[in-house]
């Protein structure tokens, strides 16, 4: 098992292109030169309570960020049918990009070891990177509570 990846404040974030469930494409390089900050938020699973939580709390908050030129993009191994029902259900008014072969996760560094109950597992840890537009890592989260993790996000960038 190769080393896992532990991303840092400073360090050029690993660019991207993936799709969302509706096939649309987003590259993290042409967001960026449209000035774009991107928040890259990795989840373990559509409508589990923690992910939902999260999930409702970007959407809450999504025109806030919208505002201050913020990307919010989702990111799980879950299929596209599983992000389409999630999508429906709450009301999610931002893109989650299909992960299934975990390159986006590899290169991120948030498929990892996981102990639950006594169990040793590899799973996604709940992941935030908050890139700016010359795609910097201006935060990388790793590890964190869903609930009120947006409003800490958001204080992070003045919002």
């Amino acid at each position: 098992m190769s080393a896992v990846v532990n991303l840092e404040i400073g360090q050029i974030a690993p660019r991207f292109s993936a799709t969302d469930n509706s096939g649309t494409t987003y590259d993290l390089a042409e967001l960026n030169g449209q000035g774009k900050t991107v928040i890259l938020y990795f989840y373990p699973r559509d409508s589990t309570p923690g992910c939902t939580k999260q999930a409702c709390d970007f959407r809450d908050n999504l025109a806030s960020l919208a505002s201050a030129d913020v990307v919010v993009l989702g990111v799980s191994k879950d299929s596209g049918k599983s992000h389409d029902n999630f999508t429906t259900k709450y009301d999610l008014n931002f893109p989650l990009l299909l992960d299934e072969d975990m390159t986006i996760h590899n290169a991120y560094g948030t498929w990892r070891e996981k102990k639950n109950y006594g169990r040793t597992y590899m799973g996604c840890a709940r992941s935030t990177f908050v890139i700016n537009p010359e795609g910097v890592l201006t935060q990388a989260l790793y590890n964190v509570k869903a609930t009120g993790h947006v409003a800490r996000i958001m204080k992070l960038l003045d919002l």
